[in-house]
This record gives C-alpha cells, structure tokens and sequence, in this order.
C-alpha cells in the first residue's frame, strides 16, 4: 500500500509582505512514487507563519478522503504548534499561556480541523539544506509568492 507524504512551505518577501505556499503531494509504494501533486498559493499582505500555516492547511484540505499522511514542514512554529502548543490554546480558549489571543488563530482552528479528518504524523526537517521535496516546496512558495511580488 502508498504512503501519503505532503511536503510543505511558506515563504514571505517582507514579513509582512507578499507571500506564497507551495506543496508537494506524494504516494511512495517503498521507494517508488506512484503519483504526485504540486499545489501552490499567495496572498499580497501576509506573513510566513501564515503562509507555512496555509501551506499545511491546504495539502490536508486537498485530501478527498480520510488518509494517512505524513506532513513535512521546515517550520518549527507549525511542527510545535500543531503537535504541542495547540492543546493548551484550545484548554485556554485559544489564548496563549500569557493569557493573549493566539496569532492566526482563524489558520490554526482550520488546521485543527483539517488534520481532524486524517492520521496525520508531523515531521520537521531542516530548511534550506538540500532535502529534494522541500526545496521543490519552497520553489513553489516562491512561486506562490511571485504574482503578489511582481505587482508591488
């Protein structure tokens, strides 16, 4: 049986700015892909936490039916946010342990719901540093991000 990988990244020129998210879709029978899917997206004023956010969003959003899949993200504040911080803001009613309202609270609680309907495994790998699906996520990000760019 295909293992489902989404391999994904936000980029942002300013912060805010204009930005882009990109995703790599994945279904690797060992070692061998079966099928895979390029997504991409931007807005004009934003910022890369939420664009990686978007970019982790859609790739599970996209998913027609429950999957098992494992989401790569270069992005420590989705890795953490999603596998450790996200259970105290819901305790806390989506405010921080300082008692402040979560930043991009409207992306997390539609995280929470995409990653719902899915067995989802999270991993962080290093950005930047050469692993082929990121950079080609990246790429996209950048890409993504090159209409809101081109325009300012």
């Amino acid at each position: 049986m295909a293992k489902l990988f989404a391999y994904t990244d936000g980029a942002c020129s300013g912060n805010p700015g204009p930005g882009g998210w990109g995703v790599v879709l994945i279904a690797r029978d060992g070692q061998e892909i079966v099928k895979e899917r390029e997504l991409n997206g931007g807005e004009a004023d934003t910022t890369n936490n939420r664009m990686e956010l978007m970019a982790a969003i859609t790739a599970l959003e996209t998913l027609a039916r429950r999957s098992q899949i494992t989401v790569v993200t270069d992005s420590s504040y989705v890795k953490n946010g999603v596998t450790s911080w996200i259970h105290g803001w819901k305790r806390n009613g989506w405010k921080t342990a300082s008692k402040k309202p979560v930043k991009n609270v409207e992306l997390w609680q539609r995280l929470d719901e995409a990653a719902a309907r899915h067995d989802v495994q999270w991993e962080w790998v290093k950005g930047h540093a050469g692993h082929p699906e990121n950079e080609r996520a990246d790429a996209l990000a950048r890409g993504g991000m090159k209409p809101f760019k081109d325009g300012k």
